[in-house]
């Protein structure tokens, strides 16, 4: 099973990015998705969730301006990301419980994606 991120890149701040993670691999079902960042020097801290169900909950400082989707059929979860501010500037990993069998479930990580807002 592996997650495969895709976009980011540079910004100016109050521009847009869309970053998209794809699972793939054998699996049974993906329960919560989530996005995490890590700035420099800073510990990794979640952005975003997803449940299977489209139940969403973020952090206080991307709310309103950064929005996560899932397609279940395409296994892929996104993150839309408006009105981007220099503090956004991270590594953005997406992080996913997946269960390889009914019975068994565990995290797994995508590789981090660059995300640079210039002021």
């Amino acid at each position: 099973v592996q997650l495969q991120a895709s976009g980011g890149g540079l910004a100016q701040a109050g521009g847009s990015l869309r970053l998209s993670c794809a699972a793939s691999g054998s699996f049974f079902s993906i329960d919560d998705m989530r996005w995490y960042r890590q700035a420099p020097g800073k510990q990794r801290e979640l952005v975003a969730s997803i449940t299977e169900d489209g139940i969403t909950n973020y952090a206080g400082s991307v709310k309103g301006r950064f929005t996560i989707s899932r397609d279940n059929a395409k296994n892929t979860v996104s993150l839309q990301m408006n009105s981007l501010q220099a503090e956004d500037t991270a590594v953005y990993f997406c992080n996913a419980n997946i269960r390889r069998t009914t019975w068994s479930s565990r995290a797994y990580w995508g590789q981090g994606t660059q995300v640079t807002v210039s002021s």
